[in-house]
């Protein structure tokens, strides 16, 4: 076990609640693979004490800090200046505390870019038009990933259309809005609700017409095989799972805190994946 010494780097996750965060674990095992004086700890902060708490933090000598629900609006409003990712996606999930100033950005379209590249060799952002199902908070991040990536097309499909075309507005660029999945020439489909989580209904859609070159991902990874993503093995098209966009997402904070690029791996996704159900 690495002990700490009175040099150690300090960053952690803050969250209301924070017990799910399987970030510990992940910035934990990087951390002791890598052989690093340095803690991540879980932060349960309720959402009063939000602001306070993050600049407490700072205070402390902390790094910085990932943030996750229900804290990455207010995460935007608590910095003192944030990246484009972080003006595109409209939230923060990573913070840096440096020179005084509290820097925001938001690596989960990185997360996700990294992980179909990852899990579907040979993709690229320009392969084709992608659908998104959905138009919270990751599908908005999603969507200024491919579309900045060069993502010739991207449609949102939502339950609430008004929501769906107030994303479209926000970002711009060739995004549009879709009553159905527009299926036929899609290179990329991309389950971004909880449909398919556990403890959630599965998602009703019929894969019969994308392509055989499609790539469908689901960013849901309890369980780390969805219905979807089972639905899309069968009719032998490329499957990505959620949990490599959590891993993925880590990593420019990790090496901004840290000092060390770290890898993502098989040992990784077991360390994070022993307690998440396979199906």
């Amino acid at each position: 076990m690495q002990l700490l010494t009175g040099h150690a780097r300090l960053a952690g996750v803050l969250g209301w609640p924070v017990s799910h965060s399987r970030s510990p674990q992940l910035h934990g095992h990087w951390l002791a693979t890598l052989g690093i004086d340095g803690a991540y700890l879980p932060l349960p902060v309720h959402p009063d004490n939000f602001a306070a708490a993050v600049r407490s933090l700072a205070t402390l000598g902390f790094r910085g800090a990932n943030v996750t629900i229900p804290h990455k609006q207010a995460a935007f409003e608590v910095c003192d200046v944030v990246d484009a990712t972080a003006q595109r996606a409209g939230a923060v999930n990573t913070l840096l505390f440096r020179d005084g100033r509290i820097e925001g950005s938001n690596t989960d379209g990185f997360g996700f870019l990294e992980t179909v590249r990852d899990q579907a060799p040979g993709w690229q952002p320009a392969d084709g038009p992608a659908v998104l199902l959905g138009a919270g908070g990751a599908a908005r991040a999603i969507a200024a990933a491919l579309v900045d990536a060069g993502c010739p097309r991207v449609t949102l499909v939502n339950r609430s259309r008004d929501r769906a075309e107030a994303l479209a507005r926000d970002l711009g660029g060739p995004i549009d809005v879709a009553e159905a999945a527009p299926m036929g020439e899609a290179a990329l489909l991309v389950n971004t609700t909880s449909l398919g989580m556990q403890g959630h209904p599965p998602l009703a859609i019929d894969l019969a017409p994308l392509p055989a070159s499609a790539v469908v991902a689901d960013i849901v990874y309890v369980p780390l095989e969805t219905p979807l993503l089972a639905a899309a093995r069968a009719r032998r098209l490329r499957a990505v799972e959620g949990l490599g966009m959590l891993l993925h997402q880590a990593r420019p904070g990790f090496e901004a805190w840290f000092g060390v690029a770290p890898r993502v791996d098989q040992a990784l996704h077991a360390v994070v994946a022993a307690d998440i159900p396979p199906r």
